[in-house]
């Protein structure tokens, strides 16, 4: 049995405000031409199919029109809900959709009930599990401890009675703790959402959307795909890909990939204005046809630096300066992107403060940010 795995599709994304619908319309076209020369068995998208939770009419006709595409190939399609999806919204119609080969995981309700496939080598039990916060998860458990993310999962996992005798197949949207997280991702307080990957252990193959980098997780038949497009500056020399996974007779598991070509490329151009705006320097190079992001080492603030730049770099998403007095101000590049809301609160207390944050105000703020996170506030 072979499928394509998808995740984080975040249909509907700006990237520094500017929309990038006809650069995911282009990408999905592109997978679309994948599954007509593969022929797989099902795609597989593994959460955060929106950016938003309430998305707009356009976004919402575009995955619509992508899967009556695959529904018209005789490619069905399976999705759950990650953290960026509303599971109401997106699972309305689902048992209605389920006959037209559009498989949505329903709001979890107690159990992950499996969806039963098979082929040459026999069954295969395909469960989909939407993105699960322990808030989600403890009333169906009263008598269960679940405190973190990993008791949570490890409830709704063993609540599946999973089969060791036939293939299982595991579609997830969580962070599994040692992975490595990108800088257009969400950021949790302290690393809560952390999953152990043992909890999977029960599984022959784990789809896991919620990390933005291809990466395997703990071993590798748990894998995360990666997006389809890059979503931040620091992705934006990564290869996008669709994984491709093959199931023979139990226990035998293979994954390639096939390379994604997007619409615009992103890139970083650094230097004066004086360099960045010189013939000599860009003729000849793909940066005009390039989302780009430029950072300006000049001393001194240029007037209208993005309206100048954007006449000889149309793709010009954003402008920043790294000077003297950047340098100076404390202004890391990038740097808050990569770092946790507790974090960032800290800065900002000692800012306002002159003093850092006490034991006491850090271990009140990680709890009332956890409660938040959980949506236990």
């Amino acid at each position: 049995m072979k499928w394509f795995h998808l995740s984080d599709l975040h249909l509907g994304k700006r990237l520094c405000e500017v929309p990038l619908l006809s650069d995911q319309a282009h990408i999905l076209s592109q997978i679309l031409a994948l599954t007509a020369e593969e022929r797989p068995d099902g795609v597989l998208i593994a959460g955060d199919v929106y950016d938003k939770p309430v998305p707009s009419a356009e976004v919402v006709g575009l995955l619509d029109d992508f899967l009556v595409r695959l529904s018209r190939q005789g490619v069905p399609a399976y999705l759950i809900s990650g953290n960026h999806d509303s599971a109401e919204r997106l699972s309305f119609g689902g048992r209605l959709m389920a006959a037209g080969g559009v498989h949505v995981a329903p709001v979890y309700s107690g159990r992950v009930e499996p969806i039963v496939l098979a082929d040459q080598y026999g069954p295969v039990h395909l469960y989909l599990m939407p993105f699960l916060k322990p808030a989600h998860v403890r009333r169906f458990f009263p008598e269960a401890s679940i405190e973190s993310y990993t008791d949570a999962v490890a409830a709704v996992v063993s609540a599946m009675e999973i089969d060791p005798a036939v293939r299982n197949v595991l579609v997830a949207h969580q962070f599994v703790t040692g992975s490595v997280r990108s800088a257009s991702e969400e950021v949790s307080v302290g690393g809560t959402d952390n999953v152990d990957v043992s909890v999977f252990d029960g599984f022959d193959y784990v789809a896991l959307g919620h990390l933005h980098s291809p990466q395997w997780a703990g071993r590798d038949t748990v894998r995360y795909c990666g997006t389809p497009l890059a979503y931040s500056f620091p992705e934006a020399e990564q290869e996008k890909s669709v994984t491709v996974v093959e199931l023979k007779e139990k226990g035998t598991v293979s994954l390639r990939t096939l390379p994604l070509t997007p619409l615009r490329r992103l890139g970083e151009l650094r230097g004066t204005y004086e360099e960045l705006t010189c013939r000599q320097f860009y003729e000849g190079t793909d940066y005009q046809s390039r989302y780009l992001r430029v950072v300006l080492t000049d001393e001194e603030d240029v007037v209208d630096a993005a309206v100048k730049l954007r006449m000889v770099y149309p793709g010009l998403m954003q402008v920043a300066y790294d000077n003297h007095r950047t340098q100076a101000a404390g202004v890391p590049e990038l740097e808050s992107e990569r770092r946790s809301p507790l974090e960032l609160l800290e800065e900002f207390y000692e800012g306002q403060n002159g003093q850092p944050m006490g034991d006491a105000q850090r271990q009140l703020a990680r709890e009332l940010m956890e409660q938040i996170w959980e949506g236990e506030v």
